[in-house]
């Protein structure tokens, strides 16, 4: 479907349709954009368990008409007791992906949906946890149906999930990957809910709730205690920002690498690229990726360790020098492979123009696969990005945040505009950021014409291939990816609408108020307005 949804009193997207309407019923109820935004990822993080769930991370970024964007950082640090003699003496060379010296972080999620509700209760927003929570609670309870992705997802990573304390009980069937369509139930998931629905969000730290997740935690062998949930909170953070002709675009600040979102756009602007689709705009984006990540690579990380400030690497003298750094037609090398991720985005913008542009994740698919069964959740793996060479910029330290690939995307534009778009992607969401943004703003397509375009990703590589290739979908133009491949791009092809290639969605709000909004037919989602 190329036709782009409009609706003039509350949109959403989301990447699960079931999300997605339990969004629009509570901005139907007169909920706000925020109330929407949490009662779809409760529900997201029911019936796309692979992708997010309670015990990940999230970050907001939340725009007010009239006001200066807030963004929330809603992810854990590492426990007290996690450093790099822990995984030496287990006879470990890097950070574990699965299990349970995985989970070594707290989770940040429920605290950002608190951060946000504080920001909602000055709407004057009131809707209950009870509300909020409701359709998820039910699909928790009364079951949802397995999507294909999570079916894929639990057979790709089959092997290492089923060693994962807790997983084999709640996720497989007779020790087996479910089919696509199987009814899944998550029983304690829905009582968890009902608890935090009924006393509040903080027991998820600091009462009964967080006593249960770090008793099953400590069972299983992860490293995280009580004192490491009881000292986390949510965060209320200033986002980082640039202005193109264009308008103003935000992104959250490290340790995301919204940073990286930024520059790319900012470098590609500077090239003087006229139209989408052609090699000038691929070869423009790919080598403005390889500008904005190397500056990513060297610095970005927990804020409290860098030594650069992130806005210094978004003054014009600098992305004017990475532009002229770019070759217009030749390839420059990049032997790295991008970091997976399994992610929801989803954005909401109601009929008083307040916009949500939100990602919660666990990383990888079932992060750690580590299943806490008194809770139902999955903890996540975020400790993954760091590394136990203790000379590197995201060396592991007891109560240091990881680098997150997390980064939802805003935009003010100067037409009168507010949009909200993002993807799940890991290293590749900069990448799909920047083409949804110049194919719907720079270049005039329609909000789902530009989610539903074919795509492509640096580093994005195919099982068994080398590092550093340039994955395209194979709707591209034959000539195009000739021409891109002879310029020294390695190419690699992939099928129509592949997920590996993110689940995008966008909502655009006009100065009119009209609402235009977007779902990816590579994830299970859907656009619902009113």
């Amino acid at each position: 479907m190329l036709n782009t949804p409009m609706a003039r009193r509350g949109m959403i997207t989301a990447p699960h349709h079931l999300a997605s309407q339990a969004g629009l019923s509570v901005l139907r109820e007169g909920g706000n954009a925020i109330e929407a935004a949490i009662a779809a990822a409760a529900a997201l993080g029911v019936v796309y368990p692979h992708m997010n769930g309670l015990g990940g991370d999230g970050f907001w970024l939340i725009a007010e008409p009239g006001k200066p964007p807030v963004s929330i950082d809603g992810s854990g640090a590492a426990g007290a007791k996690v450093d790099i003699d822990l995984f030496r003496a287990a006879k470990l060379k890097a950070m574990p992906a699965k299990g349970p010296l995985a989970a070594n972080t707290v989770a940040g999620t429920v605290s950002g949906w608190q951060a946000a509700l504080d920001i909602s209760a000055h709407w004057g927003g009131g809707m209950p946890l009870e509300r909020l929570f409701e359709d998820a609670i039910h699909y928790a309870r009364q079951g949802f149906a397995v999507s294909s992705h999570q079916a894929a997802c639990t057979v790709r990573n089959l092997a290492a999930l089923r060693k994962a304390p807790g997983f084999a009980d709640l996720f497989l069937n007779r020790n087996k990957a479910p089919v696509a369509g199987t009814l899944m139930t998550l029983p304690a998931l829905a009582d968890t809910l009902e608890r935090l629905a009924s006393v509040g969000l903080d027991d998820f730290y600091r009462g009964e709730v967080g006593r249960a997740i770090t008793d099953d935690l400590k069972a299983a062998g992860s490293p995280l205690r009580a004192e490491d949930l009881a000292r986390h909170r949510g965060m209320r953070r200033r986002p980082l920002s640039l202005a193109l002709p264009s308008g103003t675009l935000f992104n959250t600040a490290p340790p995301t690498q919204g940073l990286a979102s930024l520059i790319l756009l900012g470098v590609f602007q500077r090239l003087g690229v006229e139209r989408a689709d052609d090699f000038a705009w691929v070869h423009g984006l790919v080598e403005a990726t390889k500008k904005a990540y190397r500056v990513r690579d060297a610095h970005v990380t927990d804020p409290h360790r860098m030594s650069v400030h992130a806005t210094t690497y978004l003054t014009d003298p600098m992305l004017d020098a990475l532009a002229e750094e770019i070759d217009p037609a030749q390839a420059a090398p990049w032997p790295q492979r991008g970091m997976d991720g399994d992610t929801v985005w989803l954005g909401v913008i109601d009929g008083q123009g307040r916009a949500v542009s939100y990602i919660q994740s666990l990383f990888h698919a079932f992060g750690s696969g580590v299943t806490l069964p008194a809770t139902g959740l999955v903890w996540h793996n975020r400790g993954f990005s760091f590394s136990l060479d203790p000379d590197h910029r995201n060396a592991l330290e007891p109560r240091r945040k990881p680098f997150h690939t997390l980064s939802p995307a805003l935009a003010r534009l100067k037409d009168g505009r507010t949009m909200v778009w993002g993807s799940m992607g890991g290293d590749s969401q900069p990448q799909i950021q920047a083409q949804l943004f110049t194919r719907a703003v720079l270049f005039g397509q329609g909000a789902q014409a530009a989610v539903s375009a074919p795509r492509f990703a640096l580093g994005r590589a195919l099982d068994g291939a080398p590092p550093g290739g340039l994955l395209l979908e194979n709707r591209f133009d034959p000539a195009l990816v000739k021409e891109l491949s002879k310029a020294g791009h390695d190419i690699q092809m992939t099928g129509d609408f592949d997920a590996a290639l993110g689940h995008a969605g966008m909502i655009i709000r006009r100065a009119d108020g009209t609402l235009e909004g977007a779902a990816d037919p590579r994830a299970d989602g859907s656009v619902a307005g009113w």
